[in-house]
């Protein structure tokens, strides 16, 4: 058993659904406290108000074009370009606290380039509100002819890595690659500052150490991946999004840029640099560890980074008496639980998929955002941010001197992880024996899995085109990852198994194999192991992303008829004659449908829930077709009701909101502050309710507009927000039980209801609802499955025994009656469970057309 310091665990999941980011407030010299932060995850925030982001931010992001790969460009460095200058903006909430603000980044990066032949900066893409990010490499001057060989060396590391492990020119000229990322969280500023600093100090040093460094590493530099929210002083991006949930899903343009920077540099090393935890908080981290990492690897090298970056942080000479400055902390050594690299979906953790083996969290010491930035003198901001650039600079600088002392074994545990992969060798369990010197390894820090052989994901067919798109979006997704995927040229045998032509294979024996089983895998269900979880315990994709994925324990590929594919095959396809019929079952023919409508194409509902479309709107169907890649099959189904695209008026969470954007609704955010300044519900089909309504909180006048419109039209509601609403206007009879507040997981459901007709039998939960007592007209949709509903993730019953799965099982997730609909699960989680997405657009559907039915009766 590992031994615990006095500096409490960090306090996970335990807060309550309305509480945001409300950094440790860090009293004055003296009188310092070490409380961590809470967590924060998407919910309402702390202000009650839902998701406001604008449309523009949405579509960047859903944009097709949302990341440039740069592995082909093999010029030479340095790569000089000079910046045009931003406008000058002085609400930047950087300038209070004396740094950087984004718009002073362009001209300090053109000063930089001029300082020598060693910076080189590249615009790495624009954030959703369309600002550029910026990746600055330092490295010593390279030739177009040395540039070349580096790429070449790079990939021969990934693509052979046996090869590379005995290749003599790898081991003497390989640069080693490292990544530095900054101000991922808009409002943990300081980062970038000392990345600018740091980057100034490398540009001009001629110490033999630097010089050194430069000859044999790359340095590269995301100065900030946040600059929205470092302009507005805000965790999130434009969208609304905390960047460092969304590796997995990659839904924004800042978090394909992260990702695309990864893939084409390939670093050995990484440091997230974020704030605010006294002291200074610095990965590894406590368990649950990863199963698919080669978790012996990364702690190597992880702690013995850790270790050095802790050492200079101390030798800053800060104190709390002083300067109210904790000693350093390391999870791994000092915690029992709740700092985990369980889930993916944190840079450090996705990179460890991508061969990096020393990755960092680092969360600097003293809070300047949330109430501090507001109530704090300027001085005492300017006072913590100087500290907080000096902690981060330490950091780095001595992440930088363990890169040019250890190189060598850098890179050659890197090609390691590679060739395990691709030779499908096992996992190394770690031990005091396989990770020596690295203190307290205990069994509670043994996560391993079982690699299946292969995975095949079925591409649809001319009669069940349901998994069509989703199986294309997989198939891209797990590409856009750098997963290898094969395909099918005609039927083959695999395990005893015929399966079609045309089906995806991906093989479990390549370099990324971890990388490809995060995603795909189950998972686990990992509540007996921890008491707490920092942030989400499960995500298949397998399960939650709608297409079919089939694991496939053990057999041999040698001899299949597979081809490496770099895109999907085309699902879209439009039959040449008669009225053309559209399955509702997935975002993207949601999106067409949607889109149908918004032309003025008469759109009629079938029995089975489709949607069927006149063979003179043929030119409008292929259009929507190519757009969305979707297919419209002949049909001879006469439709019965007309549809039309609901016009939603939405109280949400970011990702909830730009799931319903993604998906073509025409929503209007809105919140109990929008309703009280006098809405107008005329435009409104249908209220989806799920974060910032509070009925309670509502003028006379406005609760009483709003139990009109309730009255006439209708509501969706989700969790324990919508579902209070529900009550309040009197509208289901039901009984809403509330689970455990940090339960969150893939969940088994049934799908008993015409709303989830065609889902997934798993959906996602985090903080589970389910509901009882259903009175008159109520309709189960969807039901928690009976034994252990939890697939993966981690959901105990409160210390009353309540609120667990077992009281979950079986009863009712998502109820609907007359004008609504009530969801205990999240089928939009932070735009991840595509394959329940359709759900939230049926119910839409059906509680706008009921009410215009009965307002035009």
């Amino acid at each position: 058993m590992r031994t615990t310091r006095t500096v409490p665990a960090r306090p996970v999941l335990i807060v309550t659904l309305g509480l945001a980011t409300a950094g440790s407030l860090l009293l004055a010299p003296g009188t310092a406290s070490a409380e961590p932060e809470p967590v924060t995850r998407e919910g309402a925030p702390v202000d009650g108000r839902a998701a406001r982001a604008p449309e523009s931010a949405a579509r960047r992001a859903l944009a097709a074009a949302g990341e440039t790969s740069t592995a082909t460009d093999t010029r030479g460095y340095p790569r000089r370009q000079v910046l045009s200058p931003d406008p000058v903006n002085p609400g930047d909430k950087s300038l209070k606290l004396g740094l950087v603000p984004y718009h002073g980044i362009a001209p300090k990066l053109n000063a930089l380039q001029r300082l020598g032949d060693r910076v080189s900066v590249e615009v790495a893409g624009r954030s959703a509100g369309g600002h550029r990010l910026y990746l600055v490499t330092v490295t010593a001057p390279e030739t177009t002819r040395e540039a070349r060989a580096q790429q070449r060396m790079r990939d021969l590391i990934e693509r052979a890595p046996a090869t590379a492990a005995k290749s003599p020119e790898i081991k003497r000229s390989y640069k080693t690659p490292v990544f530095v990322n900054s101000n991922i969280h808009g409002n943990e500023w300081e980062g970038t500052d000392a990345s600018l600093k740091v980057i100034e100090q490398l540009a001009t040093a001629e110490d033999a150490r630097t010089r050194d460094l430069l000859a044999h590493s790359r340095l590269y530099f995301n100065v900030t991946a946040n600059p929205d929210g470092r302009i507005a002083g805000t965790r999130a991006n434009a969208g609304g999004f905390d960047l460092n949930r969304d590796f997995v899903t990659a839904s924004q343009p800042e978090s394909r840029a992260m990702r695309r920077i990864q893939l084409d540099t390939q670093p050995a090393v990484l440091l997230d640099l974020h704030g605010y935890v006294n002291g200074t908080l610095i990965e590894p981290t406590t368990p649950p560890h990863g199963e698919n990492y080669e978790y012996d690897l990364f702690l190597k090298h992880t702690y013995a980074n850790a270790l050095g970056m802790e050492a200079a942080v101390n030798a800053l000479g800060y104190t709390p008496a002083k300067d109210g400055v904790e000693p350093a902390q390391i999870p791994f050594r000092d915690q029992e639980e709740g700092w985990d690299d369980w889930p993916p979906i944190f840079t450090p953790q996705y990179a460890a998929f991508h061969g990096t083996v020393a990755a960092h969290t680092v969360e600097i010491p003293l809070a300047v955002n949330n109430e501090e930035y507001d109530e704090l003198p300027v001085a005492e901001l300017r006072r913590r941010s100087a500290v907080n650039t000096a902690v981060a600079g330490a950091a780095v600088r001595a992440t930088l001197d363990h890169v040019r002392e250890r190189r060598a074994t850098l890179v050659a545990d890197q090609i390691e992880a590679f060739r395990r992969g691709a030779a499908g060798a096992p996992q190394v369990p770690v031990s005091p024996r396989t990770v020596p010197g690295v203190p307290g390894i205990g069994p509670e820090d043994v996560y391993t899995t079982a690699f299946p052989r292969a995975y095949v994901i079925p591409p649809g067919t001319s009669r069940a085109q349901r998994s069509a798109p989703a199986a294309a979006r997989l198939v891209d997704h797990l590409l856009a990852n750098d997963v290898r995927v094969t395909r099918a040229t005609r039927p083959f045998r695999l395990a005893g198994r015929t399966h079609p032509a045309g089906s995806y294979v991906v093989d479990m024996r390549q370099p990324k194999r971890g990388m490809a089983n995060v995603l795909l895998a189950d998972g686990r269900d990992i509540s007996d192991k921890v008491s707490v979880m920092y942030d989400i315990s499960g995500w298949s994709l397998g399960r939650l992303w709608g297409a079919t994925v089939e694991p496939v324990a053990s057999g041999s590929l040698r001899g299949a008829p597979l081809r490496p594919v770099a895109e999907a095959a085309a699902v879209a396809r439009v039959a040449p004659h008669g009225d053309l019929r559209l399955r509702l079952d997935d975002p993207r023919e949601i999106a067409a449908l949607n889109s149908l409508l918004r032309r003025g194409v008469t759109v009629r509902e079938a029995p089975d829930g489709s949607a069927i479309v006149p063979a003179s709107a043929r030119r409008e169907a292929l259009t929507a077709a190519r757009t969305h890649d979707v297919a419209f099959t002949a049909t001879r189904l006469t439709g019965a009701t007309p549809l039309r695209r609901p016009r939603v008026a939405a109280a949400v969470t970011p990702g909830e909101l730009f799931a319903l954007r993604e998906m073509d609704f025409d929503v209007t955010p809105v919140s109990t502050a929008v309703l009280n300044a006098g809405f107008d519900w005329s435009g409104t089909d249908v209220l989806f309710v799920s974060a910032g309504l509070d009925r309670a909180r509502l003028t006379a006048p406005a609760r009483s507009a709003l139990d009109a419109f309730l009255g006439r039209h209708g509501l969706v509601g989700r969790g324990a927000t919508g579902a209070a609403l529900n009550a309040a206007a009197g509208l289901l009879p039901v009984t809403p039980v509330a689970g455990n507040g940090d339960a969150n997981g893939v969940v088994r459901v049934t799908n008993p209801g015409p709303l989830t007709r065609g889902a997934p039998d798993h959906s996602f939960v985090y903080a589970p609802l389910w509901f009882t007592g259903l009175g008159a007209g109520v309709r189960v949709e969807q039901a928690y499955a009976t034994g252990n509903p939890l697939l993966s993730g981690h959901w105990r019953p409160l210390r009353d025994g309540s609120g667990g799965p077992a009281a979950a099982a079986g009863r009712a997730a998502v109820v609907s009656g007359d004008r609504a609909v009530l969801f205990g699960t999240e089928p939009l989680f932070r735009d991840h469970p595509k394959g329940a997405f359709a759900q939230v657009a049926r119910a839409l559907f059906t509680v706008a057309h009921s009410g215009s039915v009965e307002e035009s009766g």
